[in-house]
């Protein structure tokens, strides 16, 4: 960051996009654009002369595409990236590569959709710039399941059917939850407690994230549709551009997503998540907050601690942007933070009485 302003480099195929983005990021005081590239070889060249804070990409370019190019940076010059894309699962594949976060870009014949797409992006360069930079380790193929992690899942299956037939379990997240999340979530066992997410992602994408992480969990992900019952082995990811609410009727829980007003700057919000968990399930919840950028869900995951909920919060060290999580400790909402790599391991144990541990889980 020089001059007190962040330094960012365009990275797209389109002049008149590269045009766009350069006359408009260049109205914010706080960033200053200082160069453009065409192309993924392009970009690379210009990286290493310019030095940019931080580069927007798209995903899909000639010659070489935003993928490839986001893995030969992170190799070679490892850097804050925001991504700049239509909608498409490779963001998803980004993001895991390291990518800090994306932006949906604008149909180019509706103002509206441009100014909002611009403000969007402002903000997320700018949340960027202060998140830490994470490079993951792992391929698709090294998500999936493993036989033994499997196996672990299975083992637990029966004791946590028993135990926790009406416990719910709340996560909420934004900037560097898509993978927080799944590392939370990968390894439980098919008949864990049921599990409602909030993430701030918009529509259309969150049932691409769902299907993602469905094929990589031992458990059921997808995208919630109202009314959908709540059941054990299943996670339900909050649709983008609705809010997400616990209910409960005679036959059980289930949700409702009809709200599309925004809370807090976002829909779906996590507060809207946690304060409806707080009031309908009480101390039957689990809330757990992941990384984040501003104070989405620390309210309400307080509300759910104040009902009897057990409470966990990502720490600073782990959270690409501890803000949320950060909030949430500080008013006292958390009960336990932990690395994002401890997480699943203590909701298990939570969740596991001590005479009903299996041998590897009681310390040596």
């Amino acid at each position: 960051m020089k001059n007190n302003r962040i330094t960012v480099l365009i990275t797209d195929d389109s002049l008149l996009f590269r045009n766009i983005l350069k006359n408009e990021l260049s109205k914010d005081p706080h960033i200053e654009v200082i160069g453009t590239a065409v192309d993924a070889m392009d970009a690379m060249e210009k990286i290493k002369a310019l030095k940019p804070d931080i580069i927007t990409l798209d995903v899909g370019m000639p010659n070489m595409d935003g993928l490839t190019l986001l893995k030969k940076l992170m190799a070679e010059h490892p850097m804050k990236v925001v991504l700049v894309s239509s909608m498409n699962i490779s963001v998803f594949d980004a993001l895991s590569l390291g990518a800090v976060d994306f932006v949906k870009k604008p149909s180019m014949s509706s103002n509206n959709e441009l100014q909002t797409f611009i403000k969007e992006l402002k903000t997320k360069i700018k949340v960027a710039s202060i998140a830490k930079l994470v490079t993951y380790k792992w391929s698709l193929k090294q998500e999936q399941s493993s036989d033994a992690s499997e196996k672990a899942a299975e083992d637990k299956d029966n004791i946590l059917v028993k135990l926790h037939a009406n416990t719910i379990v709340a996560i909420g997240a934004s900037t560097g939850g898509t993978e927080a999340i799944l590392k939370v979530i990968k390894d439980l066992p098919k008949n864990f407690p049921p599990i409602i997410i909030a993430q701030h992602m918009p529509a259309g994408f969150t049932k691409m994230y769902a299907d993602r992480l469905n094929k990589i969990c031992n458990i059921e992900v997808r995208e919630a549709v109202h009314g959908d019952r709540i059941k054990r082995g299943t996670a339900l990811i909050a649709p983008g551009g609705r809010q997400m609410k616990l209910k409960k009727d005679s036959e059980g829980y289930y949700v409702d997503c009809n709200n599309t007003e925004k809370v807090n700057g976002h829909c779906p919000s996590v507060d809207v998540l946690f304060n409806s968990v707080a009031e309908i399930a009480k101390k039957n919840s689990i809330g757990i907050i992941l990384s984040g950028m501003g104070k989405d869900g620390a309210a309400g995951l307080l509300n759910m601690k104040k009902a009897g909920a057990y409470t966990i919060g990502q720490d600073e060290k782990t959270s690409v942007v501890y803000g949320m999580p950060m909030v949430a400790f500080n008013i006292g909402a958390v009960m336990v933070q932990a690395p994002i790599e401890n997480i699943s391991e203590i909701l298990t144990k939570h969740l596991t009485p001590a005479d009903k541990l299996l041998p590897r889980d009681i310390p040596s």
